[in-house]
């Protein structure tokens, strides 16, 4: 039962972060994205909350735990729609030097979100069993790879320029 409720969750994961690329156009209004960005946080919370099963026990020590490690995750976040805001903003005239920026930035945002999940671990560990915590660490996971699917079908790669016509 516990594999049919983590897919319908991840199923309707999928359709509320079906347009998270829409938050990243040009044109879209800062409270659009604000808004659908809570509306991912919110829902993330909840989806952990139905798959992860706790004893009240367990939660009255995961729950507190678990706000403090999603303010920090949250921040994460926020660095790294700003990243793809820097991209799509540059993405018809980025220049070498603008890319690598991007790069180093989002390879910096990746870095520091395994630091804050690692730093995390010994805590969370307290209030859940062995097999609760992986279950933990594999509910945001997943919940991760459907954002970032999504993302990645929505952000246009980066063209190579066309070499200039010899003259």
């Amino acid at each position: 039962m516990s594999k049919i409720r983590l897919l319908l969750a991840l199923v309707l994961a999928l359709g509320l972060f079906a347009t998270p690329a829409v938050a990243f156009q040009e044109d879209q209004t800062e409270a659009g994205v604000q808004a659908l960005v809570n509306a991912i946080r919110a829902n993330r919370k909840a989806l952990v909350a139905v798959n992860l099963g706790l004893t009240d026990r367990e939660a009255a020590s995961f729950w507190p735990i678990y706000d403090r490690y999603q303010q920090e995750i949250n921040a994460n976040g926020d660095r790294l729609v700003g990243v793809i805001r820097g991209y799509v903003t540059n993405f018809t005239d980025l220049s070498d030097e603008k890319a690598v920026k991007l790069v180093e930035d989002y390879l910096a945002v990746e870095a520091d979100r395994v630091k804050v999940r690692s730093s995390y671990l010994a805590e969370f560990s307290t209030c859940l069993s062995g097999r609760k915590l992986a279950r933990f660490y594999q509910i945001e996971n997943k919940m991760d790879a459907v954002i970032r699917y999504d993302l990645a079908s929505t952000i246009p790669v980066v063209e190579e320029k066309s070499a200039a016509p010899a003259e």
